[in-house]
Order: C-alpha cells, then sequence, then structure tokens
C-alpha cells in the first residue's frame, strides 16, 4: 500500500487547447478506500490512467510515498488495475486466471493456492474454479477479472475503473460489500472509479468527486450528502438531488418571491437557496417563514411520496411520507430550515440560512 500524490497533474489530448484533467495537487491517503464520483467525460478514467501509468501526464507529477513515478511505466508501478470489461485469459480455468498474477511474481505454491481460494470464497467462485473461463457469462467473467485484481496482497494500490458495468444487478450489492470485506483483509489503497452515487456512498471511505477535469468537493459520505460545497455535488449526490432556488440578499434578508424567508451575513445580491428535499417542511397552513407553491403533481412511490411544486416558475420537490394529504393544483407553503439550507454563488456555498430575526424557523 502507498500514499499517492499528485503534484501540479493535469493532461491534455489536443495540445493544451482543453482539458481532461486540469492541473490538480491531490493525495490519496494509503489504506483507504476512495470513490471518484461524476458524469460521463469528467476526466474519471483518465485520471485513473495517470495514476496507473497508462498516461503520462502533460504536466505535473506523480509519488507513491516518496517515489517519483512519473516516467515509470505501469509494469514498474506495482499496482493492480481492473478495467469496465473482463481482461482474462479465455482458456484458462478461473483457477488459473486467479493464480497467473502471483504465479508470474515467483509467489509460493502454497500461498498461491490460500490466496486464489480465499478470494473465490470472497467472490463467490469456489463452483466455478476449474471451468474455462471463456465459458462464463459476461458477468462472472468480471467477477473473476476483480478476482485477479485483488488476489495480490502486496501491490501499492488496486484501481478499478466501474468494474461492475457488466454485472447483473441483482449482484452488485453483494460485490460492493465483498469489495469492503477483502479491503479490510488486504489493507490495499483502493481507488474506484463510478458514476454511480449509490456505489461510491456504499463503498467508500472517501468520496472525490469530479467535475470538468477539476475536483470540487471530498469528502466522508454524510459530508457531501449533508454538507455540499458546490451546487454540482448537491445535484449529483441524492436522489432526487438538491433543490436549487433563485433568491436574493437584501439587507442581510433571504427573499423568496418577495417572502423573506431567513438571514444571511452576506452582500446584497442574488443567491440560489440549496435545500435537500428530505429536509423541505410543507404546510397547508402559511406558517412564517415559509412560500407559497403551487403542487405540480406527486409521485407515490410506495414508501414516500415525492410532491413537486412551483415556487413561481421553479421547481421545488419535497420528500414527504406515503399519504401526502397534498392535491395538485392546490397551494402550499413550504419552510427550509436552518441547519439544512445552504446558500451558493457562482455555483459555490458562500453560507447558510439563518432564522430571521432571531426567529426559529417553521
Amino acid at each position: 500500500m502507498a500514499d499517492i500524490r499528485l503534484e501540479g497533474v493535469a493532461h491534455s489530448y489536443d495540445g493544451g487547447r482543453t482539458w481532461a484533467v486540469k492541473p490538480m495537487t491531490w493525495t490519496w491517503r494509503g489504506s483507504r478506500a476512495y470513490a471518484l464520483l461524476g458524469p460521463s467525460g469528467c476526466g474519471k478514467t483518465t485520471l485513473l490512467n495517470i495514476i496507473s501509468g497508462l498516461i503520462t501526464p502533460t504536466e505535473g507529477r506523480i509519488y507513491f510515498d516518496d517515489r517519483d513515478v512519473t516516467g515509470v511505466p505501469t509494469a514498474g508501478r506495482n499496482i493492480a488495475q481492473v478495467f469496465q470489461f473482463p481482461v482474462l485469459y479465455e482458456e484458462m480455468s478461473v483457477y488459473d486466471n486467479l493464480a497467473f498474477p502471483l504465479r508470474n511474481r515467483k509467489v509460493a505454491r502454497q500461498e498461491v493456492d490460500r490466496r486464489v481460494r480465499e478470494v473465490s470464497r470472497l467472490l463467490g467462485l469456489e463452483g466455478v474454479l476449474g471451468r474455462r473461463s471463456r465459458r462464463l457469462d459476461p458477468g462472472r467473467q468480471q467477477i473473476v477479472s476483480l478476482g485477479r485484481g485483488l488476489v495480490r496482497s502486496e501491490v501499492a494500490a488496486v484501481l478499478l475503473d466501474e468494474p461492475l458495468t457488466v454485472v447483473d444487478p441483482a449482484l452488485k450489492w453483494t460485490l460492493r460489500s465483498k469489495l469492503k470485506e477483502i479491503h479490510r483483509d488486504t489493507g490495499h489503497t483502493l481507488v474506484y472509479v463510478t458514476h454511480d452515487q449509490t456505489e461510491a456512498l456504499t463503498f467508500a471511505d472517501e468520496v472525490v468527486v469530479l467535475k470538468d477535469g477539476a475536483i470540487v468537493q471530498a469528502g466522508e459520505p454524510a459530508e457531501l450528502f449533508l454538507s455540499p460545497a458546490h451546487e454540482f455535488v448537491g445535484h449529483f449526490i441524492g436522489s432526487p438531488g438538491m433543490n436549487m432556488l433563485p433568491a436574493e440578499v437584501v439587507d442581510g434578508v433571504v427573499r423568496v418571491e418577495a417572502c423573506e424567508v431567513g438571514a444571511a451575513a452576506l452582500p446584497a445580491g442574488p443567491v440560489r437557496i440549496g435545500v435537500r428535499p428530505e429536509f423541505v417542511r410543507i404546510t397547508q397552513e402559511r406558517v412564517s417563514p415559509g412560500v407559497p407553491a403551487r403542487v405540480a403533481g406527486i409521485d407515490r412511490m410506495g414508501a414516500y411520496d415525492l410532491v413537486h411544486a412551483l415556487v413561481g416558475e421553479h421547481r421545488v420537490t419535497v420528500k414527504t411520507e406515503a399519504g401526502a394529504p397534498c392535491l395538485p393544483d392546490t397551494v402550499e407553503f413550504l419552510h427550509f430550515p436552518a441547519e439544512h439550507a445552504f446558500l451558493f454563488r457562482d455555483e459555490v456555498r458562500c453560507g447558510a440560512l439563518a432564522p430571521l430575526n432571531g426567529r426559529g424557523q417553521a
């Protein structure tokens, strides 16, 4: 295991006209499990391939602990990498595919057998160890590829590039749990690339959110959900994502559609109130401070309801208990709790909504 340190690393595929990865300095701490989360095209795979050595960055240096590996090829970095689609020797048995990385490094026969059987047990492969890999379905082949990446105990890091894409959805929850178990067992530094927030939040010790080639926030899953530092994080994490409602700060008072909803120690000007659907309160009677909203529709989700309301022309989603008494086209009142309502300017969090004139929020 190793600390992986990036110093001023950036990469361009077109000579610097555009940047797939913008200049960044960042450290992945040894023995921790990270998720690198973001939409397609944000630079996740490029960044992972820079760490592995498949791509040499246009700018910057890469260190494994104190060793500069910027010019070191992949084979010299002592990492394991699992790709989005299976990479196997199809004519080999599952056992031999799992054993190959260890045999290639002259690991003792008994240790090879121990590691192969331990990983196969954790990944549910015991029953197919003697079968040729080409006879497995694509999802099971990918599980074997995952095992090949995890079977080595001495690697500096394990890099996983959306490894569960071809795996049956019913198996994904189980495999994520198995990955965490293996991580606890081996203590590897794990970097797991995904665009799926559920995978990121349930797997990682720390989630690193990437947008347009830059890190916009990193933290534990609860921190990103409860305290997003950027509008993109609020939108991308959560289902549904965070509501963003235009507002104005005037003389320290935050107004939405001429309604005073709270206070803020900010210069006058436009802001956006960010509040998650889970924390918006909805009432049929006006309780100050509150904003009138017309109910546009209700999604009955079984365990809960999603009430979609319009404040002026702006949509706000409220997550309520099942059986919400709201009806379409009625007027309700929305309330934003100070402890869960944040203010954003230029997409970056600049403050939080405070109670108005000392009054508690409804």
